[in-house]
């Protein structure tokens, strides 16, 4: 069944080709399809479209799809060419021509835009309770492990102390920023497309504040043309936002790769979550790090594939986007897995304790030195300039210990600020506002 077809249908290699994934892909569009006719069919009683208990039948027999959809007891059929027909066919099946009656004043133009702005607002909130999660391990363990130095390092040469909690609370902090972006790209979500129709509006007096209070969208997207161009823009958006989320993963999955390294050995982490060799018994491979680090690498360039698909396309839709659902919708339980992953590695964790204690470590303390004779008294270049010397001529011996320059320098991990940021985050994400309009619609 094609919602387009008139009579011949297509030819089969054709059918085949431009249908392409799309049955698959629509299964995760398919209860926010359900939500988008719900209220359509609402908004289409209220202009005198469908009859009273027209409007009924239609929403009892949308409703008892949708719970078939959450018990997992519904697909699209072979032969049917996407989600919003298997909705429309099982509605004609079970109601006769009144099923029919529900793509009034609609193309699935708008139809599928409706579905993946639902879609995307649904999964927003999926990963941002996946990053949270993390988030308050990261802050954990950021003041568990706050007196567990470890060695900095800038250009991967020893630099300066750090510490463990300091780690962890940089990847706190940088999912804090990530929120934040996510949280711009919830906002350019949060607007409905329906009743744009293929783009250039409909000439039934459709209602689409009503369809958008009815689906708990913030605004709509007024202009029908660009309710159509936003298609693509986005998923690109969206994309960009979780690529931040995926840089912030892969860069601690490389730092924990490199510190579970015996060269380093700074982290161990249980047998059972790491693997082994084939022929080398004493193995113990990061192996969830580096798939974390390569998923994480694809998507870094999540935003990109999207924008060369969309390359040099006029406005008007195109065919082209079909393809992007392919290509995000994965990604995103991708993304969602990594941050479960991570979380499942880290919390447990075993860091070594007196890292620095380590002769090797002691050109970590030559700042220290240089800010101790600066202190007192010796101008700062004529300080560096001794300490320097000191080192070439192999006379350096650092006065500081480690415990002074824990206290001294980086001892301040700022926890509850950063605490602070990320609930500040969150809370202007309104998700309760988005939900409770669903829950009432579907109820």
């Amino acid at each position: 069944m094609k919602l387009w077809q008139k009579d011949k249908a297509s030819l089969k290699e054709v059918e085949k080709f431009t249908v392409g994934r799309d049955q698959e892909m629509d299964m995760f569009l398919a209860p926010f399809d359900v939500q988008g006719s719900l209220a359509h069919i609402t908004m289409l009683e209220s202009i005198g479209l469908l009859e009273k208990n027209e409007l009924a039948i239609l929403s009892a027999e949308l409703k008892n799809i949708y719970k078939r959809i959450q018990q997992g007891d519904f697909k699209v059929e072979d032969g049917v060419e996407d989600i919003h027909s298997q909705v429309e066919l099982e509605l004609t099946r079970k109601l006769g021509d009144v099923g029919k009656k529900i793509h009034s004043g609609r193309s699935r133009n708008d139809q599928v835009l409706v579905d993946i702005k639902l879609y995307l607002r649904h999964e927003i909130k999926e990963v941002t309770t996946e990053v949270k999660h993390f988030f308050d391990l990261l802050i954990e363990q950021s003041n568990a492990y706050k007196n567990h130095l470890v060695p900095g390092y800038t250009h991967l040469q020893l630099a300066m102390p750090s510490s463990f909690g300091l780690w962890f609370g940089a990847y706190a902090e940088s999912l804090v920023d990530d929120i934040i972006t996510l949280q711009a790209a919830y906002k350019i979500v949060n607007k409905n497309p329906l009743g744009s129709a293929a783009g250039y509006g409909s000439s039934f007096p459709l209602n689409r504040t009503m369809t958008t209070q009815l689906l708990g969208f913030e605004d709509l997207n007024y202009n029908v043309v660009y309710a159509q161009m936003g298609r693509g823009k986005t998923e690109r958006i969206v994309a960009s936002a979780l690529s931040n989320i995926a840089s912030t993963l892969g860069k601690l999955s490389m730092d924990a790769c490199l510190f579970l390294n015996q060269n380093f050995g700074f982290i161990s982490f249980p047998d059972e979550l790491t693997t082994g060799s084939s022929i080398m018994p004493h193995k113990k491979n990061p192996d969830v790090f580096e798939l974390i680090r390569a998923r994480c690498n694809q998507l870094t360039a999540l935003p990109n594939d999207i924008a060369l698909s969309l390359a040099n396309l006029p406005s008007g839709y195109h065919r082209d986007m079909q393809l992007l659902k392919e290509i995000l919708f994965p990604a995103i339980q991708r993304l969602k897995e990594c941050l479960r992953m991570a979380h499942l590695m880290l919390s447990n964790i075993t860091v070594k304790e007196n890292i620095l204690a380590d002769e090797k470590y002691k050109f970590l303390f030559s700042v220290e030195e240089v800010n101790r004779l600066v202190l007192s008294g010796v101008p700062f270049r004529d300080a560096y300039k001794k300490i320097g010397l000191d080192i070439e001529q192999g006379k350096y011996q650092p006065q500081t210990t480690v415990d002074h320059t824990h206290e001294g320098s980086i001892g301040n991990l700022n926890l509850p600020e950063i605490n602070k940021m990320m609930s500040r985050a969150l809370e202007s994400f309104q998700f309760a506002d988005a939900e409770q309009a669903v829950e009432k619609l579907i109820d």
